[in-house]
Parts: C-alpha cells; structure tokens; sequence
C-alpha cells in the first residue's frame, strides 16, 4: 500500500511562518483565542518547500517520495541543511515527527527554540522511509522555532512532517530492569505523535489508491489507529489502543471516536459500526464503505466497542458514556438488535450468538481473521467479544443506576459462557477445540489465528487444565510457520497471557514486539513495525495494566492491583497513572509487596491489593490484618482493601 497525501497536510500547528506562506492551508480559530492556527506551510514539499530554506546540495525532488510526489533531499556530504523557520502566536507543547530515510549515517533531524538545540535524532543508516519524532517541545509565544534536516556521509531523504499536541498525561516508569524503562519511555513517545491536532485541515478519503484524497476538512481529537497511509481511523486498532491513549490523558480523543463509531452503527447498517471513519470523525473512509449494503464489517468489533466504552467509564469515570443518549443506544442496539439481526445460520438454543455471512468482509466477517476464509457463520473472536460485551453493559448499566438491567446482563454472560464451555467450544483442548463454525453449522478446529487467540484473551474459555493447554497450543502455533503474519495480530499477545496469568510470557512477547520495532512492516509502504500504531500504543498498556496488574473503577474512586512482574525483574514502578481526576503511583516489589500513594489534592482511593496465592499474613503499612482470600478467574489471591487518603501512600505485603 503506497501512503497517501495524509502526512502532507496534517502537519498543523499553533505556528506562524516568518515568510508568508500563500500555500499554507488556514484552519478554524479556536473559539477562545482569536491569534490563527496555521498549517507548516509545506509538510510534504508538493509546493516545492515553500517557507524552506535550502543549502547548496539540497532542496526538493521528485522520485524517493514517501507519498505524493515530491521529497526534501539532502546530497552526501557533512554540512548541508535544510530549515524551517516559525514563530509561536501562544503558548502551546508539542511532538514534531517526520518521516526519513538516509542511506548512511550521520544525517540529524533537529527542533531548535530560540536559537537553542530543543531535540535532535542522530539519523541511522536505513534507506526506506521510518518515522522520527522529537517530543515535548515547550514554546511560549513569539518563540522562534527552527525545524531542521543536516546532511551526514551519505543522502537524506525527509517528507510528510506533522505537529501532534504533547500528551496530556506524562506517566513515568523505574524499575530494577532498564529495558522496561527503555520499552515504555519509547512507547509513550512514539504513540502520542500519532495524535492529530485538533483544528487540522486534512484531506479526507485518502488511501493507496488516492493518495490526495477526494476532498479536505477539519480534523477533530482523533489518533491514527491503523495504516499511515489512509486518513482514518480503524474500529479495531481504535479498539485496542483505547487503553494505552488513555494512559496519555487521550480521553476527548477515545470519547470522539466511540462516538463517532456509535452514530454510524444505524438501523440502515443493521447495527454495524462503519469499519473506518475519517479523521473529522464524521465521515466515513471510501475504500472501506461504498453504501448501507456494502462496506467493511466484522462482528467483533460490535463487541469490542461496547467492551471498550465501559472500560473507558472504568478509568475516567466520565458520565457521558452512561448518559450520552448516543452511546447508550449504541450499546443497547449491539447488545440485542444487533444479535437479533445476525444470528440465523447455527441455532445456538438458549442463548444468541452474533454471526457473519460467509460472503466476505464487505458483506460481514464472523472473525478478524480475514485468512480464515469467507465460509464463517460464528468465530471464537465473535463469541468471546459478545461475551465481554455483556459484562460491559452490567458495568455501564450500574454506572447509569440501573441494577435490574445489569443484573440481566450478568445473567446473559453467565449463560452464554456456561453454553461455550458445555456445548459451542466442543470436549477438546488444544488443536481440538472448536474455534468456529461454517455457515451450514461445520465446527472448525485447529489454529485460527484471533479467533484462537481471542478465546482465552475474554476469558470465555472455564479456568483450569482445558484452558491451560489452549494457551499451550497458542504458544506452539505463534512460535511455528502459522504464526500471526503481521505485528498487529501479535500485539494481542501479551494482553492473552496477561490476563491468564503467565507473566514470564506475555512480558517475552512484550520485549519481541519491542525488539522487532525496527523490521520493516509486511505492508512494504508501512515502515518499520514500530510505526505502525497498535505496537507502540499497546506497549504502553500491557504496562501499566498487564505488569503492573491496575484495575481501576474511577466513578467508584476504587482501583485494584496485582503483581504480574516477571522472573528476574525485582521491583517496577509507575508514577503518575491518570485514574478518575486524579493520578496514582503504583510500585511492586517482587509478587509480595506493593505500595500505592495518590497524588490527587481532594479524594480517596479505596484499594484493593491483591497477591496471588493463600499467604497467612498480611500487613497494611506495618500493622498485621485478618488474610482474606477471594478466587476470581480460578485464581486464589491474600487481599486487603485500604483507604488512601489524597496525598498519602499505603504498603501492602503478604509472607507466610
């Protein structure tokens, strides 16, 4: 896929040129503050470098674009420059990224404030295109801003620059292991210069087959969320980053796009969400929708967007995602309409279970493997998603003061678990495990990529040796030749062993994806896998909720915790984790000790720490308490449940 014009106008920032820029591209003033928001006044060079200023031996060119049809090019040879110079008309942080290419070493690509080195990337010798970014730039206004490329020992190719706003949250990482800190100081960084500015003037409708697009408009609080070169933003990607963005205060950003998914999910749809929406949040992505009856849809992403909606709830607390009326009858359309309406090829008994065609993704997939052949009617990614899915409306539904209707919810998901693991999933385990059905009601068994993976990932699959030897299974298939083909399958990972409790794994998976960041993506155009969004974004949550085992429940100012550090990693630490209105930090020594301190002014936190196994002590800042125990997912754990006062910091540890 060849990137598209996207990266050519996304570039907005709160920056005026010093020399007019008649190209530039104005977007809407902010209501409160009358000075412009102007675009770079040629991020992709397609006017050739208007505002630029060349060097001999560089300029604009045409041949080894990263998209378009023009590329800023250095010639070998130490000394050569390439700058831009602004000025900020108000205060404003910001990420300043920049796809590059150089064919030896030496080049840099370098932020200057002032007159003053804010940043500089010492660019690497590798001739396809990688994204670069030099984070957190403080400028006040009337600040003067330099953006500059140096030549090194051989050429630098540079295109598509864009400006993100920093991230709202800044959570910091310690630890006894310094490729932790590495992993997530680089995930951090690199996912929020994914975020596009609000006010952006952008084309719409631009893919590989488009690359400018049919048409611009005004982007809104989004973030890429699949490939670079389209101007959208993809439910599943969407989906799976949702926790890792509001990790770095992302929150406007995740509730605009769950809303703009949930008005899209229309009768005339049959309740499908649309699969991509543009970065204006309103307009749906053309390649992927032609009209109601043909465009892209796959049954999990129903699910996972009403999952991912409560978990939202859970970590801000914010009441629009049970008042909204938007969202609340996106919810409850998925969760019954939706059902109703796609659930005629299997008869399932008692319970509903939400189906696919058969037909292809344009007509609706039962599973997000798309290899798995269009002869589908139910999935395990389905099943286990529509699972979550209700206990998501038992959580929404509690937060919107309806017990009865959570409870029904409750009762649903029950059922249709007990109904997976008596009849839908089979007797077997491992590559005998049902994992999907045809649509004339054939059971499939064997690997099946997510929806294998997805199975144990929601938690549908009864605790105990059955589920055991299925991750056995996925283990093997991931490590052998039908392992996932590309980088976003992987990143579920870590998520699947995680939430089953085999630290030691998910975080072997974790340092895989980070260590592979730089092999080049299997869609050629896409870059190195690191830039490809759900990598990066993910890292960041498998952090904070997979090693550092956070649960949070802002609207009921509670949070809960659980060690997953793996073998030979003896303490982590996280710093400043946004829950609710507030931030907490969270240390683990080891699986026996953990320390919590809210940093909030107002407010107390009621925290639960857990610590697996049947431990016959249990301390709460050196005084002794009666070691209680609770089993959840089959999993007994030693608690205690602590009030942290706003300001003050908590010590729980178990022994014995």
């Amino acid at each position: 896929m060849k990137p598209s014009r996207l990266m050519l106008l996304t570039a907005v920032a709160l920056l005026t040129p010093i020399a007019p820029a008649t190209s530039a591209t104005a977007a809407p003033r902010a209501a409160t503050d009358s000075r412009p928001q102007l675009a770079l006044p040629d991020p992709g060079f397609e006017n050739g470098g208007t505002g630029w200023t060349f060097d001999p031996g560089t300029g604009v060119g045409a041949g080894n674009v990263h998209s378009g049809s023009r590329f800023l090019y250095l010639d070998a040879g130490t000394g050569r420059t390439a700058r831009l110079d602004l000025v900020a008309p108000r205060d404003g942080s910001y990420d300043f990224s920049a796809w590059v290419g150089s064919a030896g070493t030496g080049g840099t690509y370098t932020i200057r404030r002032n007159g003053e080195t804010v940043g500089t990337v010492e660019l690497p010798q590798r001739a396809s295109y990688a994204r670069y970014t030099v984070s957190r730039v403080a400028l006040k206004a009337g600040d003067r801003l330099e953006i500059a490329f140096g030549s090194g020992s051989s050429w630098v190719n540079a295109d598509d620059l864009m400006i993100s706003p920093a991230a709202p949250a800044d959570p910091k990482v310690t630890s006894s292991d310094p490729e932790v800190v590495e992993m997530f100081d680089w995930a951090k960084r690199k996912a929020n210069s994914w975020v596009q500015l609000p006010g952006t003037v952008g084309p719409v409708n631009a893919d590989e087959y488009h690359t400018s697009g049919t048409g611009t408009a005004t982007y809104g609080p989004t973030y890429w969320a699949g490939y670079a070169n389209r101007s959208a933003y993809y439910s599943r990607d969407m989906a799976h980053q949702l926790d890792g963005a509001h990790l770095l205060g992302l929150d406007t950003e995740n509730e605009t796009m769950l809303r703009s998914y949930a008005e899209s999910a229309t009768a005339e749809h049959q309740y499908f969400p649309v699969w991509s929406l543009n970065f204006d949040a309103k307009t749906y992505l053309s390649i992927d929708y032609k009209n109601p009856d043909d465009f892209v849809r796959e049954v999990p992403a129903v699910f996972e967007l009403v999952e991912k909606a409560a978990q939202a709830y859970l970590w801000t607390g914010d009441r629009r995602y049970v008042d909204d009326p938007v969202l609340w009858d996106f919810y409850r359309h998925a969760t019954e309409d939706f059902i109703d309406l796609h659930n005629s090829a299997k008869d399932n008994g008692r319970v509903k279970v939400a189906e696919g065609t058969g037909k292809g993704i344009f007509a609706g997939a039962a599973s997000y493997n798309e290899q798995d052949g269009d002869d589908l009617a139910e999935a395990g990614d389905t099943i286990a998603s529509e699972y979550q899915a209700y206990l998501a409306m038992a959580v929404l539904a509690r937060g919107k003061g309806d017990t009865k209707l959570a409870k029904t919810y409750d009762r649903r998901a029950a059922d249709l678990k007990a109904y997976f693991n008596d009849e839908w999933s089979g007797t077997g385990s491992g590559a005998g495990m049902v994992r999907a059905y045809t649509v004339s009601g054939t059971p499939v068994t064997g690997w099946g990529k997510e929806n294998s993976v997805f199975m144990p990932m929601k938690q549908i699959i009864d605790p105990g040796p059955r589920n055991d030897a299925y991750l056995d299974y996925i283990q093997a298939q991931e490590l052998g030749p039908e392992g996932s083909p590309n980088i976003e399958s992987t990143t579920y990972l870590p998520d699947m062993f995680f939430r089953n409790n085999r630290a030691d794994t998910a975080w072997w998976w974790m340092k895989k994806i980070y260590g592979e960041r730089e092999v080049q993506h299997v869609n050629s155009s896409q870059g190195p896998d690191g830039d490809y969004p759900e990598v990066s974004f993910t890292l960041v949550s498998q952090t904070v909720e997979g090693l550092m085992g956070i649960t949070p429940d802002a609207a009921n100012h509670q949070v809960t915790t659980q060690s997953r550090l793996p073998s030979g990693m003896k303490w982590l630490q996280v710093a400043d984790v946004p829950v609710g209105t507030g931030t907490i930090t969270v240390r683990h020594d080891a699986a026996t000790r953990t320390t919590l301190t809210n940093n909030s002014r107002h407010g107390a936190y009621r925290w639960e720490a857990r610590f697996p196994g049947v431990h016959k002590r249990i301390t709460v800042d050196g005084v002794p308490q009666r070691a209680r125990t609770k089993t959840v997912n089959g999993v007994t754990y030693t608690y205690a449940t602590p009030t942290v006062r706003a300001g003050a910091t908590a010590v729980v540890q178990v022994s014995g």
